[in-house]
């Protein structure tokens, strides 16, 4: 497997280093992440891109053959970083894109096991973050029309003299840096996000949290609105029918899920908070 350890010399000497906090903390979502398509949904390699576009808002990710398009599940290490900066922003510690843990702390915060085959499962999830090229016109405002970075710039693993593992480096790309430190652009998810095993239900998940949030009557989506938007390359039929199968489950935390028929035609999908 190529790693892409790149030397992080020519970032690192202008950025200081954020050392991660220990103990627990809430898991914080980035709301831009949670409200369109960055992520495959798929545990095979997608190596098609996600071209999304709705009104102003453009999203084209791509990924490499070797390592395809970054995951949902890939995801869990943004919510651990952006986790993070809240968490020493809160408690007025100065944050930095260079940002230095062990696997350790990553793997046990996302509820992950901590064996060698998790820790080669994250090394792998930390290659697809940064091969993975976004370009987005989201909160795009210098007048250029798209903003293009890869979810992780650099990221390298630590050694002692002798060997022994000391953690791992990475630095994050300025657009998700900046978004999470604007307190608006953050919400708190659930633990028990973590425990999903779907791609559809995770992504469902996140955007139910997203724009149903707390609101008493709920939200509700056009299934097909939501086809587009989960930038799923499975076919609308097949995407239609795990949403059935969600609402049949009922596996969101927080969320009850409910299907309203408009015409025969026509299928909405209904949630509101769990009091």
């Amino acid at each position: 497997m190529n790693c892409r350890h790149l030397d992080l010399t020519s970032q690192s000497e202008q950025l200081d280093l954020f050392r991660a906090l220990p103990g627990d903390m809430a898991p914080r979502d980035a709301q831009d992440l949670m409200a369109h398509p960055f992520f495959s949904l798929a545990k095979s390699r997608r190596t098609v891109p996600i071209d999304f576009r709705s009104g102003e808002v453009t999203v084209r990710v791509e990924g490499t053959l070797e390592h395809g398009i970054a995951t949902i599940w890939d995801a869990d290490i943004l919510i651990w970083a952006a986790s993070q900066l809240v968490e020493a922003r809160d408690a007025g510690i100065p944050t930095s894109r260079l940002m230095r843990a062990t696997p350790y702390q990553i793997l046990r915060f996302i509820g992950r096991g901590t064996s060698l085959r998790d820790y080669q499962r994250l090394k792998a999830a930390l290659d697809r973050l940064q091969s993975t090229s976004v370009a987005t016109s989201i909160r795009e405002t210098t007048g250029r029309r798209l903003h293009r970075f890869s979810w992780i710039n650099e990221w390298k693993e630590l050694a002692a003299a002798d060997g022994r593992p000391l953690g791992i480096e990475l630095i994050l790309p300025d657009w998700f840096y900046s978004g999470v430190l604007d307190q608006a652009l953050v919400l708190t998810i659930d633990p028990a996000y973590f425990r999903l095993t779907g791609g559809i239900e995770r992504w469902l998940y996140r955007l139910v949290r997203k724009h149903g949030g707390k609101q008493e009557d709920g939200w509700q989506f056009d299934f097909r609105h939501l086809y587009r938007k989960s930038g799923s390359s499975a076919r609308y039929s097949d995407f239609a029918l795990d949403l059935r199968a969600l609402v049949a489950r009922q596996p969101l935390p927080g969320y009850r899920l409910e299907i309203v028929h408009l015409r025969p035609s026509t299928e909405l999908l209904a949630f509101r908070p769990v009091p």
